[in-house]
């Protein structure tokens, strides 16, 4: 380890539900190091399932804080524990001297979905969810951290008012190396439903609609590239961490896979997993019902959004077993037998009630806009890509989304290997698409996030600062006269998606 030791190089932490993961990149962006610690496995004493507790009412789910983790978490520091933090001793492990320092032994995670009556109030507070979602860049969702402070002040003030601070679990994180309390960072923080996405500041309103005296538990959050101090001398008497080390503020688990897939100003990633999920560079962000409008973690003037489609690679799965024989071989020769724009056949395929938007079922239409029962194999094939896709295109405009000339699309998970499916994205989307490796995306966007925050104060960009990193791989460009394509048929699609949407809402809506 000698020759590591004297290497300059940046570390990336990640604490996810299951595990913590730490990848070192060096000053030519090379990972030269990573390693993890799985809770269920290394930490058996906590007697967690997938690193988690799952509470009797199935709703509500939490982690033992001393172990820790999460997105989305919280963590509740108990009057004094700043104190510790200052003062801890290099001779003891940080788990024996920490164990008292908690009002709350057991965080709510962001898989906790207990706090629909709060999200409720908190939006009647501001007058709807849209209200909120354009103050906050989301409307009330569960997980959220406001929500999640307002139960527990709610359920046992008593714990509250001994909390001196309120940490997220990113910001928890920074202040274990740092040895005192580390700030929210803008980004992680526009995942709470209380921090104002526009001016940056804590909403007054949304503070008062959880809990009294909530500003001063939570400390004012800074930009996300901001470096918050150096290393605690803990981690430099007992680890050899060098004195100099400085922490830049930690951020949440998409802010920094958005940084590790090096998104620029107008690209979009498009994870192509179980669930199909988006993230957007915005510079204009338009805060609706659905999605999620972040601070962007690596330029303060801009914005990130995240879009969750569940209808994802089970749907894709299905619809091969059914038309192509099972065969992906079969599904790609469909792509690429049948004409762009599916000679004006379109589908919806929702096999589980779809969140963006909220469809259920299989809806198919025929070039004159009548609904049919079924399309040959080859045409059901191509109308899922297409529709799955131009779904994908019309939500993110809805936020506020434009493809620009120097847009790239890149993509990640399973169907990221199939070059037919991304033949399609690139046509409807109109640019074209890369591939990159993001097995540790998150943590890799760490450090590279750290090695930004370190040169940030001379203003360099972030895309200077990881230029050494290595690049996508082009997979596929978009077919000349697509454009006209799919201009007309995404107009189509947005109308039929609305018919869809009223035929298919229950009567209670």
């Amino acid at each position: 380890m000698a020759e590591h030791t004297a290497r300059h190089c940046c570390l990336g932490w990640d604490f996810s539900t299951q595990q913590v993961k730490v990848v070192a990149v060096d000053a030519e962006l090379n990972v030269f190091y990573e390693d993890s610690v799985h809770f269920d496995r290394d930490l058996p004493e906590f007697r967690t399932q997938g690193g988690v507790h799952v509470h009797e009412d199935g709703l509500t789910v939490t982690s033992p804080v001393l172990m820790w983790v999460q997105q989305h978490g919280s963590v509740y520091w108990k009057a004094g524990a700043n104190q510790v933090l200052m003062s801890l001793t290099p001779d003891l492990l940080l788990r024996e001297q920490l164990q008292a320092c908690f009002s709350i032994s057991d965080s709510p995670v962001w898989m906790d979905s207990s706090t629909t009556a709060q999200c409720r109030q908190l939006e009647a507070t501001v007058g709807g969810a849209q209200a909120l979602s354009s103050l906050t860049g989301s409307r009330a969702y569960e997980r959220f951290t406001g929500n999640q402070i307002a139960k527990i002040y709610q359920k046992n003030p008593e714990a509250y008012s001994r909390t001196e601070r309120i940490s997220l679990v990113s910001s928890f994180a920074a202040s274990l190396f740092l040895g005192s309390y580390s700030p929210i960072d803008h980004s992680d923080g526009s995942g709470m439903n209380l921090l104002q996405i526009q001016d940056k500041v804590w909403s007054q309103a949304c503070l008062g609609a959880c809990a009294p005296g909530l500003e001063e538990k939570l400390g004012q959050p800074v930009p996300s590239c901001s470096v918050v101090g150096a290393i605690s001398s803990y981690f430099v008497q007992r680890y050899g961490f060098p004195a100099g080390c400085k922490v830049v503020a930690f951020t949440g688990d998409n802010p920094a896979s958005l940084a590790g897939m090096r998104l620029e100003e107008g690209d979009i990633a498009v994870s192509l997993g179980t669930s199909d999920t988006l993230f957007l560079w915005l510079q204009e962000p338009m805060p609706a019902l659905e999605g999620h409008i972040f601070c962007n973690p690596v330029d303060p003037q801009h914005y990130m959004a995240l879009l969750c489609f569940k209808n994802g690679s089970l749907m894709r799965e299905k619809i091969r077993d059914e038309s192509a024989s099972r065969s992906w071989s079969e599904f790609s020769k469909a792509l690429r037998s049948t004409e762009l724009g599916n000679g004006g056949n379109l589908g919806f395929y929702f096999d589980v009630m779809e969140i963006t938007p909220e469809i259920i079922g299989r809806h198919r239409f025929n070039a004159e806009n009548h609904e049919v029962s079924a399309f040959p194999w080859d045409v059901e094939i191509r109308a899922l890509i297409e529709g799955q896709f131009m779904a994908k295109k019309i939500h993110a405009e809805g936020l506020g989304y434009r493809v620009m000339p120097k847009t790239k699309i890149l993509a990640t998970g399973g169907a990221s290997h199939n070059k037919d499916i991304l033949q399609v994205l690139a046509d409807v989307f109109g640019a074209p698409v890369y591939v990159i490796d993001t097995a540790n995306s998150a943590c890799v966007g760490s450090a590279y996030r750290a090695f930004h925050g370190l040169a940030a104060g001379t203003n360099m960009p972030f895309s200077e600062a990881v230029k050494l990193a290595p690049n996508p791989r082009l997979a596929a460009t978009p077919t000349p006269g697509a454009f006209q394509v799919y201009e007309a048929l995404l107009q189509r699609y947005a109308v039929l998606e609305q018919r869809v949407l009223t035929q298919t809402r229950r009567p209670s809506e």
